[in-house]
């Protein structure tokens, strides 16, 4: 009886477990099916997708653990008569300056301070009447221990957010917000994902709660924004941006309508607004008036204005914010307006503002 060689028993187990292997992935022949860009983006989906319900589930978890520290917290913020002062390291310390970027901006000044830069000299910014929020997902890098002692000493209060509730920087707080998860979203379950994203909520949270108990409104956060699109959407006023003078496109009354057209064409705003003998504001024309009262009337041109203008013209306050003016143009009931008459106590025009100078401005329909 002939004995198999070694070679002959591997060739014939490579062989059958080709085919099996070829097989199972749908290749008659033993072929692998190749990956396509089709398969790929299923996949980055899918990640994607299930990155934002890991991340969810967590914050719902830490959420319902909210207690009585949580408002301990916002006390000792609020009553804080120094300053406060947010510290973390690595993606932790990138959470707290947003953090306290974040609190700053809304009516509780603070600043970010970097561990390492404190336990080399920068403690001397620390003072017995702040409040210290530190920032650690296992509260026991190695940058937390000179540090603690330190701030004792200091007796300045400590608050932590931290994920590990009996560590080190536990201990050595006054108030712990527990902000353990149970996995990180990232595939490994390394990345810190899952827990910055709870820190920054967590710091979102105190924020809301102090704009609450500060009465914090939208002129003071306008007041800390005065650039950019949200300063502007906040404080920006008809009076700033409206036309004035020799820009007003205006006739009297009386007019012809084909004088009216040619300050229309002139002034280049697409309307001309006509006023009555005291100087009110009467009547309005736009061009799409225009047009169709030409369609209607061929021999319109020679016409008075006052008998094809539509009268009581909309209007608008000068002291009025140019978002709601924006707004109202849009939510117009008879339809969308693109321009504005802007008047006095009497009724006489004094502006005018056009969509395309709120867009021109940066601003847009909210």
């Amino acid at each position: 009886m002939k004995t198999k060689t070694a070679q002959e028993k591997n060739g014939r187990v490579g062989l059958k477990n080709g085919t099996k292997n070829g097989t199972k992935n749908g290749g008659k022949n033993g072929t692998q099916r190749k990956t396509t860009g089709h398969d790929l983006e299923k996949q980055d989906i899918g990640i994607a997708r299930a990155v934002f319900r890991d991340e969810i589930v967590g914050l719902e978890q830490v959420g319902l653990r909210i207690d009585e520290n949580f408002h301990k917290a916002v006390e000792a913020i609020y009553r804080c008569r120094g300053r406060l002062i947010v510290l973390g390291v690595g993606k932790s310390g990138l959470i707290a300056k947003k953090i306290a970027a974040t609190l700053t901006s809304t009516g509780t000044p603070s600043f970010y301070l970097h561990p390492v830069e404190a336990a080399h000299g920068d403690l001397g910014l620390v003072s017995r009447d702040d409040v210290v929020v530190f920032l650690s997902k296992s509260g026991m890098s190695d940058e937390l221990r000179p540090l603690l002692p330190t701030l004792r000493r200091l007796e300045v209060t400590i608050i932590s957010l931290t994920g590990n509730p009996k560590s080190l920087l536990a201990e050595h707080s006054d108030i712990v917000l527990d902000t353990q998860v149970d996995r990180e979203a990232c595939a490994l379950d390394l990345a810190p994902t899952t827990s910055t994203t709870v820190a920054l909520v967590m710091g979102d949270a105190l924020a809301s709660a102090l704009m609450k108990r500060r009465g914090f409104k939208p002129e003071d956060f306008a007041r800390f924004h005065p650039s950019g699109i949200l300063g502007k959407r906040l404080t920006l006023r008809v009076k700033e941006l409206m036309r004035t003078g020799h820009a007003l496109p205006l006739v009297t009354s009386g007019t012809v309508l084909k004088d009216a057209l040619f300050e229309m064409i002139n002034k280049a705003v697409g309307c001309v607004g006509v006023t009555s003998g005291d100087g009110s504001l009467c009547g309005i024309i736009t061009d799409g008036d225009l047009k169709r009262i030409l369609v209607r009337r061929p021999g319109a041109m020679d016409s008075p204005v006052e008998t094809v203008m539509t009268r009581n013209p909309k209007t608008i306050g000068p002291d009025v914010l140019v978002s709601t003016a924006l707004n109202r143009m849009e939510m117009n009931a008879s339809g969308p307006l693109t321009m504005y008459f802007i008047t006095d106590t009497k009724g006489r025009p004094t502006g005018i503002l056009h969509i395309h100078d709120i867009l021109k401005a940066g601003l847009s329909v909210e």
